[in-house]
């Protein structure tokens, strides 16, 4: 990815280009001047036209304060999920009830950004409407869409794109042949019929690029001959009767017809795909019936060299992936072919068992790569539990689906989308046997997940029908979460007595079963915490210090750090503020490396606090403005709980002492004024390094650096009666 940076921290997601730009000098030239005039442009054109690349490359050569942010449409195959795809895009998380549009009208404010929406045709009204409300809500906001048609929205600029010329059409062949190793410079012959080559293909980049991928086998006389049959095929040998959407698709047909049978089983049947896929998931979802599994990876790679198919290198390592009109192309012979609702099954097999895969992970020193797994994989999880969910005899797998990615709604920052596949899978009735376990834990799952943003009714609802349910059918795992949850429930609604009652009996059941995992250290780190604010930080520190060594153990480093939370909250108690902010810069980098907003944003709020003890209380003040503005996107403040809220007080009353109220609420302000990534930055800064604060009002009578060490907040008693776990 491209990474615009501002003070060290990305802003931007444009795509590295792979190989050279040919050409398009005028065209990028006009849509900068349209992108200067007016705050919507839009690109239009005929598929494989270029139109992508174009935006891609205008973006990139733009410098907007907050960055370019590329949000690809193409995989989005529900309208509903064009204002998510936009917020994952921009890397925001929101953890609260709010509907995604809303955490964007937030977050793009007073923000100057660039978003270039890519491949908007086919959700084009839903586009539209969003593009109209972040319009007129963020005033620093440009828009570049990317489509096929025109959004139809008040001030649109329209950038249509047209084929290459002549002269850059032959350029993009022979740039394009020589990347593939083609032996020779075309001179005399060859450049005249490359040249009638590129005149047949109507310029048409995508075309050209797929002519490029026969030269290495074929000369250009021999590419041109074969294309020509196929022309001739279709238009009874008049040329001129062929429009232009239909060169297209006619190259795509020819190349395909010179792919072997393999090669063009293959092609139809990663169509399935609905985003980036790997090696594995190919060869298990389109191997079989004339593919063997083993043939799999050398004509994927046949499909790669003739330009079907485009490699890219991600977290999760490389991934293929279909452009989406060559996607259709195979999607219509899948469809012809009969075997569309087969490859579909497969392709849902194959991502529930990913899923499976990934949740028993978590609990390992895997924990990184299957978060990074999950991301990649999102498009086609989405596909596979649309499937689930809309197909007869296939609820409970929905179900399950939804249940088991848990660790990624909860522990990745996706509560909000996690709810709504689980609030759709709760919906559907429960099957005998299997489908009632899922259905149970989905319940469940969907509690955990209200809880977390603050929505108590409708997750008491989930918890009371998951435990009657599972008492009713006896089914001890779903009885022992259920009470989990509950004593979670009862923890940030301050009824300590009734949530230590609860988590006890529910880290008994799960003994008594043998479950191990991390939502059972979960459990004790809550049970820790209750001990905590009810006076007993000793015995809150001894179970979080048996949590960290099984999470050691295992690899474990997601529920670790919640425990290394209130270890540190345990240093600071006992005036170890060194010791305590060790802790809570492991705990923080954690967090915030899983995209886990409620874990970053405690850190953030207990680092404030061992801050001001440190005797910086103009930086505590900052920190507490930078986790005041992520708290909107978590839920309520500190669950709007006395026993949580303990140490912000704690910190404010002390920074206010020591700065006066005026300067205090200056450093809050700019502190207000960091988005997550700078301010998990500015926490993670070692004691001494001294950052950028706001000049207070008077600066010129204000006291020398050392008289700004007032005595730092005193730490409450080694009982712990003001813990905040």
């Amino acid at each position: 990815m491209r990474d615009h940076r501002r003070d060290g921290v990305p802003h931007g997601n444009l795509p590295l280009e792979l190989d050279s730009f040919v050409g398009r000098g005028r065209e990028l030239a006009q849509l900068g001047r349209a992108l200067d005039a007016g705050r919507l442009v839009t690109v239009t054109g005929a598929g494989g036209v270029g139109k992508s690349r174009l935006a891609a490359r205008a973006g990139a050569g733009r410098a907007p304060r907050d960055g370019v942010w590329r949000v690809e449409l193409a995989p989005v195959r529900d309208a509903e999920f064009v204002d998510y795809a936009v917020v994952e895009a921009l890397g925001l998380t929101d953890h609260t009830t709010r509907l995604p549009r809303e955490t964007l009208f937030t977050y793009l404010a007073e923000r100057d950004l660039l978003l270039l929406l890519d491949g908007v045709e086919h959700v084009v009204d839903a586009c539209a409407a969003l593009v109209t409300d972040l319009l007129g809500r963020a005033p620093g906001l440009r828009v570049l869409a990317v489509g096929r048609r025109p959004l139809g929205v008040a001030g649109e600029l329209l950038v249509p794109l047209a084929p290459l010329g002549p002269e850059e059409a032959l350029e993009l062949l022979t740039v394009r042949a020589r990347q593939r190793n083609v032996p020779r410079r075309p001179k005399g012959g060859d450049r005249g019929e490359m040249r009638e080559l590129c005149r047949r293909l109507d310029g048409i980049p995508l075309a050209i690029e797929l002519a490029a991928g026969r030269l290495g086998a074929l000369s250009p006389g021999q590419v041109l001959q074969r294309l020509d049959d196929r022309f001739r095929l279709l238009t009874g040998g008049d040329r001129s009767a062929l429009p232009r959407h239909r060169t297209l698709r006619t190259a795509i047909g020819w190349s395909h017809e010179l792919c072997t049978p393999q090669e063009r089983l293959l092609w139809a049947r990663l169509s399935v795909f609905t985003g980036p896929f790997d090696l594995e998931a190919a060869e298990y979802v389109c191997s079989g019936d004339g593919l063997p599994a083993g043939d799999v990876l050398d004509v994927l790679s046949a499909l790669l060299a003739q330009s079907v198919l485009a490699r890219e290198e991600t977290p999760a390592g490389v991934r293929y992936r279909m452009l989406d009109t060559v996607r259709a192309y195979g999607a219509d012979w899948l469809e012809a072919m009969g075997d569309a609702a087969r490859l579909r099954r497969r392709h849902r097999d194959w991502y529930v068992g990913l899923a499976t895969w990934c949740e028993l992970e978590w609990f390992s020193p895997r924990q990184g790569e299957v978060a990074a797994r999950v991301d990649a994989e999102l498009p086609n999880l989405r596909s596979a539990l649309e499937h689930c969910l809309t197909e007869p005899d296939a609820g409970h797998l929905g179900q399950y689906l939804a249940g088991a990615l848990w660790f990624h709604w909860v522990g990745c920052g996706r509560l909000s989308e996690g709810r709504r596949w689980l609030e759709q899978a709760v919906r559907l009735d429960a099957e005998p046997t299997a489908g009632e376990q899922s259905r149970l834990k989905a319940l469940w799952v969907l509690a955990y997940v209200a809880i977390l943003q603050g929505d108590t009714v409708p997750a008491l609802a989930a918890l009371q029908e998951c435990r009657e349910e599972a008492e009713r059918s006896a089914n001890p795992t779903a009885v022992a979460y259920a009470e989990h949850r509950t004593g979670c429930l009862a923890l940030v609604t301050d009824d300590m007595p009734r949530a230590e009652r609860l988590l006890r009996s529910a880290l008994e059941r799960y003994q008594e079963i043998g479950e191990l995992n991390s939502n059972v250290l979960m459990g004790q780190v809550e049970l820790a915490m209750t001990r905590a604010f009810q006076g007993d930080l000793p015995d809150a520190v001894r179970l979080c210090e048996d949590v960290r060594r099984v999470c050691e153990d295992h690899g474990e480093r997601w529920a670790r750090g919640y425990a290394l939370y209130v270890l540190a909250y345990a240093a600071w108690s006992e005036g170890d503020p060194m010791r305590a902010r060790e802790l809570l810069a492991d705990c923080l980098s954690g967090a915030h490396g899983f995209r886990d907003q409620l874990g970053s944003v405690l850190a953030v709020e207990l680092l404030a606090l061992v801050t001001v003890a440190e005797g910086d209380p103009a930086e505590a003040a900052v920190l507490q403005g930078a986790a005041g503005r992520m708290w909107p996107s978590v839920g309520l403040r500190l669950f709007g709980s006395a026993h949580y809220n303990a140490p912000h007080e704690l910190c404010e009353a002390a920074a206010r002492e020591q700065l006066g109220d005026e300067r205090y609420e200056e450093c809050v302000g700019h502190g207000a004024l960091l988005g997550r990534p700078e301010a998990v930055s500015r926490a993670l800064r070692r004691p001494g390094v001294r950052a950028s604060l706001p000049a207070p009002r008077g600066a010129g009578r204000r006291t020398a650096p050392g008289a700004r060490t007032a005595k730092p907040a005193a730490p409450p008693t080694r009982r712990g009666g003001e813990t905040a776990g």
